[in-house]
């Protein structure tokens, strides 16, 4: 296993040293797309990528409002053996006549956007246009969730997940489950499968309650690991000395397969290799939850983090030990659910949630950012009864309907502290949320989809390479 791991990470040197001279001539920028369910990761990178192809409504970033950018094309991607990111087939569903929000991340994806830049300064007028390629990298936030399980053991693991589930109705039933059976005792195949389904009834039933913290998150999709004994176990109360063959032991020599096997080697094939992030957050879903769900947002934010490699990108560096991560951005999605006088509060909240986090980036040298941002606007703002709303189609029936989702604090911290002290409720207010349907579109020649600051964001993320 040691001889595989140097000769692998020789490999890999070598991959990563033809890469780096070949972006000396076609600069290539590695975006990842991460986020927790339905964050909007398909809908921001269909929509980043109709903007920077058709740029009239991005101002904001520098590139395009200079005319820098001359041209933006879909390029065959570089990596044969992942999925392509169906844009065509999603942009159709936002901009068709009866238009729909499109399906969810499933498994990972790529694209690749050639943009055709005209460099400023001497340089450019010596050089003239260049060409920068900006891959697209798109994964599940469920399998994101599982970058935190690298510096935990099972016991651990099962220690925080036990404990979180003694404290959510939720979790009742796999807690009932667990009390007729024997840890130590001899592995019995049917009792795991068993212990292993009702767990994952309990991960399903906790993300749909708002919350963030659904590992393993492969047991959520588990495509063709189903049924796998890689994904049959399940936490279990601790046990001094179990003996070999114990359900206890078995689970625990699954659990640590479970990195070894699916956890680790997608960070090392995906994750070190990108150099700009973005971290797309449902904030005001978790707010709406309550604050335990705000307070799992944030700590499985800190987690995340903690797996990426942030810094600075030496070509050296690149050369013998690959990509860190540059900018990180953390963007507070569906924007357009709250009337733009609320934006700077909800943004404001968003980098006190995710402080630890943060710090701990920037820190490490990486560039950060937080915002609130809306991919696509499915809204328009009005002012009904002394209140600022929002209104749009309710994805439920297509009928127009307002939202007043409830007056976010100035102060960031009410929503923090009431969130870290694990309160069952907001005490002084109540926060709602509405599913709305895209709205119908009439794109003019060179327009891409509405949005709320995706310029900005593409500014912060990829602005510097375009110059």
């Amino acid at each position: 296993m040691i001889l595989y791991d140097i000769v692998d990470g020789i490999g890999r040197s070598v991959e990563g040293a033809t890469q780096s001279v070949t972006g000396i001539f076609e600069p290539t920028i590695r975006l990842g797309v991460t986020g927790l369910s339905r964050a909007g990761k398909t809908v921001f990178i269909t929509s980043l990528v109709a903007n920077l192809m058709d740029r009239a409504r991005m101002g904001q970033l520098k590139a395009a409002s200079t005319g820098a950018i001359q041209t933006a094309y879909l390029h065959p991607q570089p990596d044969d053996t992942i999925a392509r990111f169906d844009f065509e087939s999603h942009l159709a569903d936002l901009t068709g006549a009866e238009p729909k929000w499109p399906h969810s991340t499933r498994t990972i994806s790529e694209l690749r956007l050639s943009l055709r830049v005209q460099p400023s300064g001497l340089v450019g007028m010596v050089s003239g246009p260049k060409t920068v390629h900006l891959d697209i990298v798109d994964y599940p936030g469920e399998w994101l969730l599982d970058l935190g399980l690298m510096d935990k053991s099972y016991a651990e693991w099962s220690a925080e997940t036990l404990a979180r589930a003694q404290a959510r109705q939720a979790g009742a039933a796999y807690l009932a489950a667990l009390g007729v059976v024997d840890p130590s005792a001899k592995l019995d195949e049917p009792t795991a499968q068993r212990l292993a389904a009702d767990f994952t009834a309990y991960l399903h039933a906790i993300r749909a309650e708002g919350f963030s913290d659904c590992t393993p998150g492969r047991f959520l999709l588990p495509g063709e690991l189903d049924g796998s004994p890689v994904l049959t176990f399940a936490p279990l109360p601790q046990v001094e000395r179990p003996s070999r063959g114990s359900l206890w032991r078995e689970f625990e020599r699954r659990y640590e397969a479970y990195k070894s096997k699916v956890v680790k080697p997608f960070f090392r094939d995906h994750f070190s290799r990108i150099d700009r992030q973005i971290v797309l957050v449902d904030a005001l879903g978790a707010i709406h939850a309550g604050p335990q769900a705000v307070d799992d947002l944030r700590q499985s934010m800190v987690d995340i983090l903690g797996a990426f490699r942030p810094g600075p990108n030496a070509w050296l560096s690149q050369i013998l030990f690959g990509k860190r991560v540059e900018k990180i951005l953390f963007a507070a999605t569906k924007a357009d659910h709250l009337h733009h006088s609320q934006h700077a509060r909800l943004t404001a909240i968003m980098e006190a949630l995710l402080r630890d986090a943060k710090d701990r980036a920037e820190f490490a040298g990486a560039a950060t950012g937080a915002m609130s941002i809306a991919a696509v606007r499915a809204t328009v703002e009005d002012h009904l009864q002394g209140l600022d709303v929002v209104r749009g189609a309710r994805l439920s029936d297509g009928k127009q309907a307002a939202l007043y989702p409830g007056e976010l604090p100035s102060d960031p911290s009410k929503i923090i502290g009431a969130a870290r002290d694990a309160a069952e409720k907001w005490l002084d207010a109540e926060y709602s949320v509405m599913n709305f349907a895209p709205a119908k579109l009439d794109l003019a020649p060179g327009e891409g989809p509405p949005h709320i600051r995706l310029d900005r964001a593409a500014e912060f993320l990829i602005g510097d390479r375009l110059r």
